[in-house]
């Protein structure tokens, strides 16, 4: 299964997976939480930049960097995010939601960029051991919160897969033309993940 985790000696590649994944999803819902203005899309960009320049993925402005690729992959997404919000809400919000959207996908990727799946899959089992007395089985919910986590940021990094590979041809920027391709290696991301599940016995 493809995974976009990194190894590194930074702090946040120390922390174990149970504190960072709930330092993440804290940072999430604080910034999901506020009210939809200009100052909190400047918010959900500050508490992004913050993670990743703090979180040791390398020298100098390497944090900074990477944030850029994936923003830059998410360019899609955000667009579309924005388009819609737009047409149904207005400027203000629709930045601010974008904002929000771009934040919480770029926080989600800096957990998988420093977290070993295996290690982010045994805490969240952890977390829910307790709802086994209510007839649940945590083995397969932290397996389908992992596989969330995890699923977007991959599918950004194909998508600018597929947009840089039509950049290298020649091929215009159309989204008619990105559509198809972008949805074969979707799908074929979606058999890669089928087999590391079967191979992990979910069925």
């Amino acid at each position: 299964m493809l995974t976009l985790y990194r190894p590194g000696s930074g702090w946040l590649h120390r922390l174990p997976a149970g504190p960072k994944l709930l330092l993440v999803l804290f940072t999430v819902l604080a910034v999901s939480l506020l009210p939809s203005h200009w100052w909190t899309a400047a918010a959900a960009a500050a508490a992004a930049a913050l993670g990743y320049a703090l979180a040791g993925l390398g020298p100098g402005m390497a944090g900074i960097r990477e944030l850029g690729r994936q923003v830059h992959a998410l360019r899609w997404v955000i667009g579309i995010t924005l388009a819609s919000q737009l047409v149904f809400m207005g400027p203000e919000p629709a930045v601010a939601n974008a904002a929000r959207v771009t934040a919480a996908i770029a926080l989600a990727s800096l957990l998988a960029l420093t977290t070993r799946v295996t290690e982010l899959l045994d805490a969240i089992e952890r977390g829910l051991r307790p709802l086994q007395r209510l007839g649940l089985d945590p083995q397969r919910i932290a397996l389908l919160l992992t596989v969330a986590i995890g699923t977007i940021p991959v599918l950004g990094r194909r998508a600018n897969e597929v947009r840089e590979a039509q950049r290298a041809r020649g091929a215009r920027n159309n989204p008619r033309t990105f559509v198809v391709p972008f949805l074969i290696v979707a799908l074929k991301h979606a058999d890669e993940l089928g087999d590391a599940l079967t191979a992990r016995g979910v069925r």
